[in-house]
């Protein structure tokens, strides 16, 4: 039993002294605000999701099954560029 505890104490105690790592984005719009904006626009299935520092860029297909691209601004949460494949 004595051999179980020590490498879970050391285990514990290492995780709580752990810095947290997580980006703090402030206030900028969040990937779920920008995916509700870009599904109001409206892309209908989400193919790829990225941020690039001041907005966010969304693509995927509407409802007929067309490509789309919606750009988002992380800061204001307004629609930069709509491109749709036709």
């Amino acid at each position: 039993m004595r051999k179980f505890i020590i490498p879970i104490v050391t285990v514990l105690a290492l995780g709580a002294s752990a810095p947290a790592l997580a980006f703090d984005s402030g206030d900028q719009v969040s990937m779920e605000a920008a995916l509700g904006i870009a599904t109001n626009i409206g892309i209908r299935t989400v193919s790829n999701t990225q941020f690039l520092g001041d907005e966010w860029q969304i693509q995927g297909r509407d409802r007929a099954g067309r490509w789309m691209e919606v750009y988002v601004d992380a800061n204001t949460g307004d629609v930069r560029n709509v491109e749709r494949g036709w």
